[in-house]
């Protein structure tokens, strides 16, 4: 995949970049704003999206019991924390690092200031609160699976 500048026809803003990573992320919003609708994986986070969204629903309708509803949401909530992590990377890439590679041989220079900032602080809070409480789910479905399992060969 080419990143050259000639690639782009206009400027890419590092504040919209981590922002449509923020909000938008999961369906790869900030993948087409930089590389435009031929970039994989862009559609790769609409379909991971596509895929893990039923597995949620599932996941809440049989109360974290369901095996195909655990394999469906992971890629799902593999595209929503790779969003997360892009728009932290991309908010914190330094401005002359951003121009260089998105916006050489343009007169517009970027000059991100404290927006860029909080979209990176929430993009960390939300991030890490949603993989833990994933993590957190996780395992005290595993335990309770295996306290059941415990409670059924002891009869």
């Amino acid at each position: 995949m080419s990143t050259a500048a000639s690639d782009f026809p206009y400027f890419r803003s590092k504040t919209l970049t981590a922002t449509l990573a923020f909000f938008l992320g999961s369906v790869g919003a900030h993948r087409f704003y930089l590389y435009g609708k031929r970039d994989l994986y862009a559609w790769i986070h609409i379909v991971a999206t596509i895929v893990g969204v039923p597995g949620l629903l599932l996941l809440i309708a049989t109360e974290r019991a369901s095996t195909f509803g655990w394999i469906l949401v992971v890629p799902g909530a593999v595209s929503l924390f790779a969003a997360f992590l892009a728009a932290i990377v991309y908010g914190l890439r330094p401005d002359e690092r951003w121009d260089a590679q998105f916006n050489a041989n343009r007169q517009r220079r970027s000059q991100s200031g404290w927006a860029v900032i909080f979209v990176v602080i929430f993009s960390l809070l939300i991030g890490a609160f949603l993989l833990m409480s994933g993590l957190a789910f996780a395992f005290q479905t595993y335990y309770e699976s295996q306290v059941q399992a415990a409670k059924a060969l002891s009869q």
